[in-house]
């Protein structure tokens, strides 16, 4: 299984993908950032999120996508930007006709280190761990990138047996 995860952002966009087969650990098998220049229009920035994550996707070819939900901050500017970087990428996964679960940042934290509330080091080390990767990820979107992809990894498997039951119990 290949796992596109995403940590949205207008600035920058981390993305990762991971691969797991049968029991094995994931692996990391690529991930980037997608940067765009704050002197761009935001309809072009978008854009530009849209067109590298809709290449990424092609050329990867994961099965699902496990993207980040949007943080509620004091800033609403940042948080506007955000939500619209994010409907692109929704977008651009759904033209590609990626599945699309979403996870809120507690629960990949939690997910990923065990703790809730773990800040931007503690997680890029448990990534680090889990992946046994040479060094810390870098920047941090990408490392929160390959969260939201190991997050999705460890939970999906149950929430598909938990839907599959519910199905078949109310056949």
């Amino acid at each position: 299984m290949r796992i596109f995860g995403i940590d949205p952002g207008l600035d920058r966009t981390g993305w990762a993908v991971l691969e797991k087969n049968g029991a094995a650990p994931a692996v990391l098998a690529a991930s980037g950032l997608i940067h765009t220049p704050g002197k761009l229009p935001l309809e072009k920035r978008l854009a530009v999120i849209f067109d590298e994550l809709s290449l990424q996707i092609s050329a990867l070819a994961p099965d699902e996508a496990a993207i980040e939900e949007v943080f509620f901050s004091k800033r609403a500017d940042t948080q506007a930007n955000t939500t619209h970087a994010r409907g692109v990428i929704l977008l651009a996964c759904e033209k590609c006709g990626l599945p699309i679960y979403h996870y809120n940042p507690r629960t990949i934290k939690k997910t990923v280190s065990g703790n809730g509330s773990a800040d931007k080091k503690q997680m890029q080390r448990m990534v680090q761990i889990t992946l046994k990767l040479a060094s810390v990820p870098q920047p941090d979107d990408v490392a929160d990138a390959m969260a939201a992809a190991l997050c999705h990894l460890r939970l999906a498997p149950v929430a598909k047996a938990i839907a599959k039951a519910r199905e078949k119990a109310s056949c």
